[in-house]
């Protein structure tokens, strides 16, 4: 993709799909997401969880501070209406997918 776009996998309590939605599309080096948005599709959906994924367009597969931040703010927020944030992917090129998990940032 030529520009950012950030994408929720909603799942529910056996951690099956029931739905992915890119959700934000942003520019070449950001997107804007709102907790808020994030938090009442999870409701609508009845989403037990969610997993978090975007691209970066530039290449690289780390994760940004930004990223981390966020990251912080949609668990912190996903939390309160009994939601847990299993993952998110930083999506680069051919690489392979960065995971918080894997990296201890979840």
């Amino acid at each position: 993709m030529e520009r950012e776009c950030f994408t929720a996998l909603y799942l529910d309590a056996q951690n099956r799909l029931i739905e992915a939605l890119v959700l934000f599309y942003g520019t070449l080096t950001q997107t804007s997401v709102h907790p808020r948005e994030v938090v009442k599709l999870a409701l609508a959906h009845n989403a037990a969880a969610v997993i978090f994924a975007h691209n970066h367009p530039s290449g690289c597969g780390e994760p940004s501070h930004c990223d981390e931040v966020l990251t912080g703010e949609l668990k912190r927020a996903l939390a309160l209406v009994d939601v847990k944030v299993l993952d998110h992917f930083v999506v680069a090129g051919l690489a392979e997918p960065t995971s918080f998990a894997e990296k201890g940032l979840i």
